[in-house]
């Protein structure tokens, strides 16, 4: 497996670093969002890269849920506070 797994929440909201950071520490809700989605994008990763073995169904149900996920995030980031 590489080093670095994509679609990871700073990579895909590069310049929402801060916001990331400070919603995690403050927002519990935030912080289990972002948690699974790095589960959920972690084992894309793992069967995408062919370490681990899944149906095509499970591999397309992660990532839909990858994708809700994402949805939730952004919603959260565009309403969060800035500073």
């Amino acid at each position: 497996m590489s080093a670095h797994t994509p679609n990871e929440l700073a990579d895909t909201f590069p310049g929402d670093a801060a916001a990331l950071h400070r919603l995690k520490q403050e927002n519990a809700h935030f912080a289990r969002l972002a948690e699974r989605h790095h589960e959920v994008n972690r084992a894309i990763h793992r069967i995408e890269t062919e370490t681990e073995a899944a149906s095509d169904e499970r591999l397309e149900a992660l990532k839909r849920e990858r994708l809700h996920l994402l949805d939730e995030i952004a919603a959260m980031l565009e309403t969060a506070p800035t500073g």
